[in-house]
């Protein structure tokens, strides 16, 4: 037990979590933590970015927190020189940050909001892995987890921004994966269905009803909570995966 325990554990090392003050990337970046990680946590929004962090020292762990906006390439940057300035290195990438669209039909989509969608899903997260991957394979190599979304694995109508941005995300992961392997740096996607978040609180607002449909049509008949992401977010960041790259793991209850 204690050698499969040693496969999963991330003592000494960093872990990058974009979207990591709310919601899954929260759940994410503490348990990360207690799995022994240094955390780099973040968002738009610095106080809530500090509050997690709090909660990571309570475990026990160094963090750090860092504003930034996904859709400013300066800011990405930035980001990537303050987790090498603190910490020195930088083992776990996640990105999770993204943007969920109000739901509205192709014919409705412009070119600014097409761009908005493509700029913080799609652009900010490969700006980000670029900034670390290369560093990451001068340390000896790492993982990269991108964070889809079953939508971008099964999209539905009216989403098409936020759905079609994320099945891009999936696409660059599997380029990420294999420009990056002489690196022995992994890059996987991860693909969530229905969690309890203020996320799908949302859309339950903008859509009577999408909590509703979202629980019926996995298999499970549920939503699941937020700490249930952390398992595969571990397995993705350790040892445990070492011989898996370019893949996708949907974490969605058997959805549709």
């Amino acid at each position: 037990m204690e050698r499969m325990q040693q496969r999963f554990d991330l003592t000494g090392k960093v872990a990058l979590v974009t979207g990591g003050s709310r919601g899954l990337g929260r759940a994410m970046s503490l348990g990360l933590a207690d799995a022994g990680a240094d955390v780099v946590v973040a968002s738009r929004t610095l106080s809530a970015c500090e509050a997690v962090v709090a909660d990571i020292h309570a475990l026990g762990r160094e963090a750090l927190a860092v504003d930034c906006d996904m859709r400013n390439w300066a800011d990405i940057d930035r980001l990537a020189e303050r987790t090498y300035g603190r910490f020195g290195r930088c083992d776990v990438l996640v990105n999770n940050a993204g943007i969920m669209q109000t739901p509205s039909p192709l014919v409705q989509t412009d070119s600014a909001l097409f761009d908005e969608f493509f700029e913080v899903n799609v652009k900010g997260p490969m700006r980000l892995a670029t900034q670390v991957a290369p560093r990451m394979g001068a340390a000896g190599g790492g993982s990269i987890i991108n964070v889809i979304s079953i939508g971008g694995l099964k999209p539905g109508p009216n989403l098409g921004m936020y759905c079609s941005s994320k099945a891009a995300l999936q696409a660059l992961s599997r380029v990420m994966a294999a420009e990056w392997a002489p690196l022995k740096v992994r890059v996987n996607a991860l693909a969530p269905g229905p969690f309890r978040t203020d996320m799908m609180e949302d859309m339950d607002e903008r859509i009577p009803g999408f909590i509703q449909h979202s629980v019926s049509t996995n298999m499970q008949k549920r939503m699941a909570e937020p700490d249930e992401i952390v398992g595969a977010v571990l397995f993705l960041a350790s040892d445990a995966s070492s011989f898996v790259t370019a893949q996708t793991l949907s974490v969605c209850g058997g959805y549709g």
